[in-house]
Formats: C-alpha cells, sequence, structure tokens
C-alpha cells in the first residue's frame, strides 16, 4: 500500500523540479524572521463577509480601539466613587 502512495506523488511530480540538482538552498532559513511579522487571523465567514479586506478590518479595530479607550477612564472614576 505505501509503495503505490509514494508512485502516485513521484507521477505528480514534473521532472524540472528534480530538488536534488538544486544547490545552494538552506533549510529554515528564514524561520526565526517568520512569526516577527506574521499575524494571521482566521475569519468566521458571517464577519469576513462584513470585511472584504485586510483595511477594512484594521479601520474597524482601531475604531473598537479607540471606544475602549475612551471608555476606560469613565469606568475607573465610578469604580472610585
Amino acid at each position: 500500500m505505501k509503495k503505490e502512495i509514494e508512485n502516485e506523488m513521484e507521477d505528480e511530480l514534473r521532472s524540472e523540479y528534480d530538488f536534488a540538482q538544486m544547490e545552494g538552498g538552506i533549510r529554515g532559513k528564514y524561520i526565526e524572521r517568520y512569526p516577527q511579522g506574521t499575524n494571521l487571523v482566521l475569519l468566521d465567514p458571517d464577519v469576513a463577509q462584513a470585511f472584504p479586506n485586510d483595511k477594512r478590518v484594521n479601520d474597524a479595530l482601531r475604531l473598537l480601539i479607540q471606544v475602549a479607550q475612551r471608555q476606560q477612564p469613565n469606568t475607573a472614576v465610578q469604580q472610585t466613587e
């Protein structure tokens, strides 16, 4: 069974994709840099419909941050009274 799967995989690769012939590649070259600039979030389908692109998501989150920041001083005053 395993040999059948290996043969199928070999058949799917084109001859020009012979990775043994490639030189100079370094495995994991950018792995340390990858998490530094990456922050992916998967949106549920209903949320994704409301935000057609990343700019709209960022704008909405910035607005939410502003509202939250305005509310914080009010709640702190109410708690001390």
